[in-house]
C-alpha cells in the first residue's frame, strides 16, 4: 500500500467520523487484530500523541469563552499533526510498524475546511505542507447520525463523570456539516477512504473495519516477511 512516503514504509491507517462514532474503541480493536497477525504496530491519536500535543489538545477542547477562533484552530491542529508526524508517525512506518491513527489530517480538512469555512483544497494543501510525504494509505469512516452520535458522548461523560468537550458542544447543524464533509471526501477518495456504518454493534463494526484493512496488512506481511 502506498502511504505517500515509500512503498518500504509500513501501511498507515486512519480512523476517520464525527462526535460519538466509537473511533478510539475500534482504533483499540483494530490493533489488537492487526498484532494479531504477528504484525508490529502503533496505536496513536490526534490531537495530544506528543508533549506538545497534549498542550495543544488542552487548548482545543477545554470549553471556554476564550477559545480559539477559526484559523487559530487549524493552526494549532497542524502544529500538533507536524510535531505528531516527525516524532512518531514517520519514524513508526520507517521502521516498520504499522501506524492505526485515531483522527488524521481529514478531520481538519471536514472540521476546519468545510465545517468552519476556510475552505477544504486550501486545508489540505497546509496539510501537505504540514506532514511532507506522510499521509494515509487508508482511511476508514466510521459513518453515524450525529444526533445518535451526540446522545453517545453525553451519556459516556456522564458515566465518567466528565463535561462535554469544546468540538462536542457545537450544535447539531454544525455536526450535520462534519458528517457531511466526511461522506463528500469519501466520495471524492473511494480508493483510499472506505465507508463503515458506525451505528451497528461495536463487534459488527470491527468486523467490518477488518474485512477492509486485513488484505493490506496481509500484503504487507508478505512484502516485509
Amino acid at each position: 500500500m502506498d502511504n505517500g512516503a515509500s512503498d518500504t514504509w509500513a501501511p498507515f491507517i486512519s480512523l476517520e467520523g464525527g462526535e460519538g462514532a466509537g473511533k478510539s474503541t475500534q482504533q483499540r480493536m483494530l490493533v489488537r487484530r492487526v498484532r494479531g497477525l504477528g504484525l508490529k504496530v502503533l496505536g496513536t491519536r490526534e490531537p495530544g500523541a506528543t508533549a506538545l500535543g497534549a498542550a495543544v489538545r488542552d487548548v482545543l477542547t477545554i470549553p471556554g469563552q476564550d477559545h480559539p477562533r477559526e484559523r487559530a484552530e487549524l493552526f494549532l491542529y497542524l502544529a500538533d499533526r507536524a510535531q505528531h508526524v516527525h516524532q512518531v508517525i514517520a519514524p513508526a512506518l520507517s521502521g516498520g510498524q504499522v501506524v492505526v491513527c485515531d483522527r488524521f489530517g481529514d478531520s481538519s480538512e471536514v472540521y476546519q475546511g468545510r465545517a468552519r469555512g476556510l475552505g477544504a483544497e486550501w486545508v489540505r494543501t497546509l496539510n501537505r505542507w504540514a506532514c511532507g510525504q506522510v499521509w494515509p494509505g487508508l482511511t476508514v469512516l466510521l459513518d453515524l447520525e450525529p444526533g445518535l452520535g451526540l446522545k453517545r458522548v453525553r451519556e459516556r461523560q456522564f458515566q465518567l463523570g466528565l463535561a462535554t468537550d469544546r468540538m462536542e458542544n457545537e450544535g447539531l447543524e454544525f455536526h450535520q456539516q462534519v458528517r457531511q464533509g466526511f461522506l463528500d471526501q469519501a466520495a471524492a477518495e473511494p480508493e483510499r477512504i472506505k465507508v463503515v456504518d458506525a451505528s451497528q454493534p461495536p463487534e459488527d463494526v470491527a468486523a467490518a473495519i477488518w474485512a477492509i484493512a486485513e488484505p493490506v496488512l496481509k500484503e504487507w506481511k508478505k512484502l516485509a516477511a
